[in-house]
């Protein structure tokens, strides 16, 4: 029998990596991890963590503003860019050193550098190689910037955590989740935000009331919305960038970047070498058990391409080391993953949309509820929170919650338990609601739409 260096080797760390690799730990697997960028990966150093720091710190403005109607007074406000940014840092450091502890007290190696494999037992990094029982590719996703003349002069979301002055006119190119999330930061922040799309409307594949309530919210807030349009050349007009679009026009900005989507980080591995093959865009092809088409090699998180989403990321983690070396074969229930959008207002959603609860089920109810958050009725805000149940006619299941208001992740995630557990509308129906808040909307929407 074959004698390895380590049981596990895995290549990457960010959350599905060090997910899996602390746990084969934990079951006495003998296991490495090779970074070659950051401990945490995508989501700790520029993605999730601080997003969400700069999405709190776009929020105050308008929280300031608010207060007023509440009586307060505030002086002169300005804010500090290149504190924000140090603040952020340090946090994103911290978080480093939490991941290198994460895995080194389970037990688990950590190589800096560059893995790839040589065969499906074989790796080399940093001009040495070790051989390995088992293989875990997690090595993640990155941003696709389209091959469009002068697009080489705009930025990704990874650049835009480390600018080092905030851009007083920024373009936005994408309608995703990352699109919308920026815009909201630039524009809470002060800068003048235009957001291109080709679409005709943002977060496509979202509920279609979810995307339309999105989009006007967004304009009532001062972003201008540029959609059924693309960007066909980017030029430098003396400081600044000008795009010019499809439609014969131009915008100039200070910034422009690029929210078109990640593809699989899959290039320059190996992979070739171990046989592992890819699907046509490029992703890690796996099986059920996130096995790849060589039995000792496996692969989780964005490089996957299933659910680009940090918890799936985790989950699929512990799932390929339960079945190595726990005994536990696990796979991965896809179904009923929540998941929410840092925007202004906050979206959030579980389950099916309208238009899939309709393909899959045919027969279906939609409850749906508008309404000027309480807190506005004294700040003067026009915002309006909106949210929406689709429940199957036959079996009273509730399908799917979607959500746009203050706080929409928060209340999604608990209505994500209810889904999975098959709750019905009756016992939505049933349940007391939290007065007042918005989430009790949930559960006294009684007339169908």
């Amino acid at each position: 029998m074959p004698t390895y260096d380590f049981d596990l080797f895995t290549i990457g760390a960010g959350s599905g990596g060090v997910r899996a690799s602390r746990m084969a730990a934990a079951f006495g697997a003998k296991t490495v991890v090779a970074e070659d960028r950051y401990l945490g990966g995508t989501c700790v150093n520029v993605g999730c963590i601080p997003k969400k720091l700069l999405v709190y710190a776009s929020e105050f403005g308008e929280g300031f503003s608010d207060a007023a109607g509440f009586g307060w007074g505030l002086g002169t406000r300005t804010h500090d860019w290149k504190k924000l940014i140090a603040n952020k840092n340090t946090e994103i450091h911290r978080l480093n050193g939490v991941y290198r502890r994460l895995l080194t007290e389970s037990g688990a190696n950590i190589i800096e550098g560059r893995a790839t494999l040589l065969d499906a037992h074989t790796l080399e990094i940093n001009g040495k190689r070790y051989t390995s029982k088992y293989v875990l590719i997690a090595t993640g996703s990155w941003p696709v910037v389209p091959k469009t003349p002068g697009s080489d002069l705009a930025i990704t979301s990874n650049e835009a955590f480390f600018l080092e002055e905030r851009p007083q006119r920024v373009i936005l190119v994408g309608g995703g989740y990352i699109a919308v999330e920026f815009a909201g930061i630039f524009h809470g922040l002060g800068s003048q935000v235009a957001l291109i799309h080709r679409g005709p409307k943002v977060l496509r594949g979202f509920d279609e009331d979810l995307r339309d309530t999105l989009g006007r919210e967004m304009t009532k807030r001062g972003i201008v919305l540029r959609l059924n349009s693309q960007i066909k050349e980017i030029a430098r007009i003396g400081g600044a960038l000008r795009a010019h679009l499809d439609t014969d026009d131009y915008i100039d900005a200070d910034v422009i970047m690029y929210a078109t989507g990640r593809s699989p980080n899959t290039h320059g591995l190996g992979l070739e070498n171990a046989g592992v093959k890819l699907d046509e865009h490029g992703a890690v092809a796996v099986d059920t058990y996130s096995r790849t088409s060589v039995d000792n090699i496996y692969a989780i998180g964005d490089c996957t391409n299933r659910i680009m989403l940090t918890p799936v990321a985790i989950a699929e983690g512990r799932a390929v080391a339960e079945t190595l070396f726990n005994n536990r074969p696990m796979s991965v229930d896809y179904t009923g993953v929540p998941s929410a959008v840092f925007s202004q207002p906050n979206l959030a959603t579980v389950g099916l949309t309208e238009a899939q609860a309709r393909a899959q089920h045919g027969d279906v109810l939609i409850y749906k509820s508008s309404f000027r958050p309480l807190k506005h009725t004294l700040s003067g805000r026009d915002e309006t929170t909106f949210m929406k149940l689709v429940v199957d006619r036959k079996t009273d299941r509730v399908l799917g919650c979607h959500m746009i208001g203050n706080d929409a992740g928060e209340i999604i995630q608990g209505l994500a338990v209810a889904l999975k557990c098959n709750a019905t509308k009756a016992q939505f129906d049933a349940t007391i609601g939290i007065h007042p808040t918005a989430a009790e909307e949930f559960v006294t929407m009684r007339t169908p739409a």
